[in-house]
């Protein structure tokens, strides 16, 4: 598969109130990776920076992400403003994540999606997994697979309204944090 195209346009699926989903920057990088360490260590019952050193210097680096074939690192914006970040895989085998899903085929995945709580409830969460979508469309691909967690209760509930399904299958231990795997078919 080959890798998709780069580009600052708006992608389908941007959000309401002005919000524009597109590639990151490569001066958003940094931000973004901060962005992404400060809701994730927030998160009531996920692992803390010092409990999983490893997964956190990956938010921390966001940015090499886009250095993988058939991957892109999908900021949403608003009046120049930074909500929120997700990094979309085109092929599964690039996913990194523990479980079967690096072994999935005809599948896009997203994974890593988090936005500013200043910016909760106004649509970059939702404008950011529908770009996702609509790309994994684009690419010709039959389901879309991502993971979560029990302390990612709303990102979990934003899935669930949208049609993703709990898949066991893909359920894997992040040394001692269970992640649930779900699919939609699209």
């Amino acid at each position: 598969m080959s890798q998709p195209q780069h580009s600052t346009h708006a992608l389908p699926g941007s959000g309401p109130g002005g919000i524009q989903v597109r590639d990151a920057l490569p001066g958003e990088f940094q931000a973004l990776g901060e962005l992404l360490v400060r809701v994730y260590s927030a998160l009531e019952g996920f692992p803390k920076p010092e409990e999983q050193p490893r997964y956190y210097d990956m938010l921390r680096n966001i940015g090499q992400m886009t250095q993988k074939p058939c991957t892109r690192l999908l900021v949403a914006v608003a009046g120049g403003t930074l909500l929120g970040g997700v990094v979309y895989f085109s092929d599964m085998a690039q996913y990194g994540s523990g479980g079967t899903a690096t072994r999935e085929t005809g599948a896009s995945g997203f994974r890593l999606l988090g936005v500013d709580p200043a910016a909760r409830g106004k649509g970059a969460g939702r404008a950011l997994m529908e770009a996702c979508l609509a790309q994994a469309r684009e690419d010709g691909n039959a389901q879309v697979i991502i993971h979560s967690t029990k302390a990612m209760a709303v990102a979990w509930r934003m899935y669930e309204a949208r049609g993703f399904k709990c898949s066991p299958d893909l359920d894997f231990m992040q040394e001692k944090l269970q992640v649930y795997g779900f699919r939609l078919k699209l």
